[in-house]
Protein backbone atom coordinates (compact mmCIF):
# COMPACT_ATOMS: atom_id res chain seq x y z
CA UNK A 1 0.00 0.00 0.00
CA UNK A 2 1.10 3.54 -0.67
CA UNK A 3 2.02 6.45 2.01
CA UNK A 4 -1.08 8.25 2.60
CA UNK A 5 -1.76 11.94 2.54
CA UNK A 6 -2.34 12.00 6.35
CA UNK A 7 0.47 10.06 6.83
CA UNK A 8 2.78 12.34 4.31
CA UNK A 9 1.14 15.35 6.37
CA UNK A 10 1.91 14.15 10.01
CA UNK A 11 5.41 13.80 8.55
CA UNK A 12 5.93 16.90 7.41
CA UNK A 13 4.61 18.72 10.77
CA UNK A 14 6.84 16.55 13.05
CA UNK A 15 10.19 16.01 10.89
CA UNK A 16 11.89 19.11 12.07
CA UNK A 17 11.03 18.72 15.32
CA UNK A 18 12.02 15.00 15.42
CA UNK A 19 15.44 16.52 13.52
CA UNK A 20 15.73 18.64 16.22
CA UNK A 21 15.94 15.66 18.79
CA UNK A 22 17.56 12.98 16.56
CA UNK A 23 19.38 13.56 13.34
CA UNK A 24 19.61 9.48 13.65
CA UNK A 25 15.94 8.68 14.00
CA UNK A 26 15.27 11.47 11.38
CA UNK A 27 17.22 9.85 8.50
CA UNK A 28 16.02 6.93 9.72
CA UNK A 29 12.22 7.63 9.58
CA UNK A 30 13.21 9.37 5.82
CA UNK A 31 14.44 6.02 4.60
CA UNK A 32 11.14 4.52 5.53
CA UNK A 33 9.26 7.13 3.26
CA UNK A 34 11.38 6.51 0.31
CA UNK A 35 9.48 4.38 -2.20
CA UNK A 36 6.28 5.97 -0.93
CA UNK A 37 5.11 2.24 -0.28
CA UNK A 38 3.64 1.66 3.01
CA UNK A 39 3.17 -1.25 5.02
CA UNK A 40 2.29 -2.43 9.05
CA UNK A 41 5.66 -3.00 9.96
CA UNK A 42 6.96 0.37 8.19
CA UNK A 43 4.07 2.25 10.27
CA UNK A 44 5.61 0.32 13.92
CA UNK A 45 9.08 1.59 12.99
CA UNK A 46 7.97 4.86 12.17
CA UNK A 47 5.83 5.65 15.53
CA UNK A 48 9.03 3.98 17.49
CA UNK A 49 11.55 5.97 15.92
CA UNK A 50 9.58 9.14 16.28
CA UNK A 51 9.27 8.24 20.68
CA UNK A 52 12.83 7.37 20.45
CA UNK A 53 13.24 10.85 18.76
CA UNK A 54 11.25 12.46 21.47
CA UNK A 55 13.00 10.26 24.14
CA UNK A 56 16.43 12.33 23.32
CA UNK A 57 17.05 15.55 24.74
CA UNK A 58 18.03 18.06 22.17
CA UNK A 59 21.41 19.86 22.01
CA UNK A 60 22.44 23.08 20.83
CA UNK A 61 23.87 21.52 17.75
CA UNK A 62 20.88 19.23 17.09
CA UNK A 63 18.61 22.36 17.36
CA UNK A 64 20.36 24.71 15.18
CA UNK A 65 20.99 22.29 12.77
CA UNK A 66 16.78 21.88 12.94
CA UNK A 67 16.67 26.09 13.01
CA UNK A 68 18.97 26.47 10.10
CA UNK A 69 16.64 23.97 8.05
CA UNK A 70 14.06 26.13 8.79
CA UNK A 71 15.49 29.24 7.70
CA UNK A 72 16.25 27.73 4.15
CA UNK A 73 12.44 28.96 4.16
CA UNK A 74 13.26 32.36 4.04
CA UNK A 75 16.89 32.88 3.29
CA UNK A 76 15.95 34.45 -0.40
CA UNK A 77 12.92 36.25 0.96
CA UNK A 78 14.17 38.05 4.23
CA UNK A 79 15.15 41.68 4.52
CA UNK A 80 18.78 42.50 5.62
CA UNK A 81 18.21 43.06 8.76
CA UNK A 82 16.25 39.69 9.33
CA UNK A 83 19.39 38.02 8.13
CA UNK A 84 21.57 40.11 10.53
CA UNK A 85 19.02 39.22 13.16
CA UNK A 86 19.21 35.50 12.49
CA UNK A 87 23.22 35.06 12.28
CA UNK A 88 23.47 37.33 15.80
CA UNK A 89 20.43 34.34 17.60
CA UNK A 90 22.78 31.38 15.81
CA UNK A 91 25.83 32.87 16.69
CA UNK A 92 24.96 33.29 20.18
CA UNK A 93 22.21 30.59 20.26
CA UNK A 94 21.70 28.53 23.59
CA UNK A 95 19.12 26.50 24.25
CA UNK A 96 18.31 27.74 27.79
CA UNK A 97 17.65 31.05 26.38
CA UNK A 98 15.77 30.22 23.27
CA UNK A 99 15.67 33.45 21.28
CA UNK A 100 15.97 32.04 17.97
CA UNK A 101 12.49 30.03 17.60
CA UNK A 102 10.28 33.13 18.23
CA UNK A 103 12.27 34.83 15.86
CA UNK A 104 11.56 31.76 13.49
CA UNK A 105 7.99 31.86 14.30
CA UNK A 106 7.52 35.32 14.17
CA UNK A 107 8.97 35.21 10.25
CA UNK A 108 6.71 32.13 9.65
CA UNK A 109 3.64 34.21 10.47
CA UNK A 110 5.09 37.68 8.72
CA UNK A 111 5.71 35.71 5.07
CA UNK A 112 2.93 32.90 5.51
CA UNK A 113 5.17 29.97 5.53
CA UNK A 114 2.41 27.62 4.97
CA UNK A 115 4.25 24.24 5.48
CA UNK A 116 5.81 25.74 8.48
CA UNK A 117 2.67 26.99 10.08
CA UNK A 118 2.04 23.86 10.58
CA UNK A 119 5.45 22.62 11.91
CA UNK A 120 5.25 21.00 15.75
CA UNK A 121 9.04 22.57 15.80
CA UNK A 122 7.42 25.94 16.10
CA UNK A 123 3.42 25.82 16.69
CA UNK A 124 3.89 22.55 19.50
CA UNK A 125 0.51 20.56 19.56
CA UNK A 126 1.29 17.05 19.84
CA UNK A 127 4.11 14.95 20.11
CA UNK A 128 3.28 11.74 19.07
CA UNK A 129 -0.11 9.53 18.38
CA UNK A 130 1.41 6.06 19.77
Amino acid sequence: MQVTREQQQEWAALKYDVMAHSQREYNAIRQLFKGNEWNEEKEGSYRRLIQNAYETVPTRGSLLNAYQHVWGYFKRIATPEELVRYRELSEHFSPTTDELLPFLRALTVKYQMKYLLNSNLLFPTKKTDS
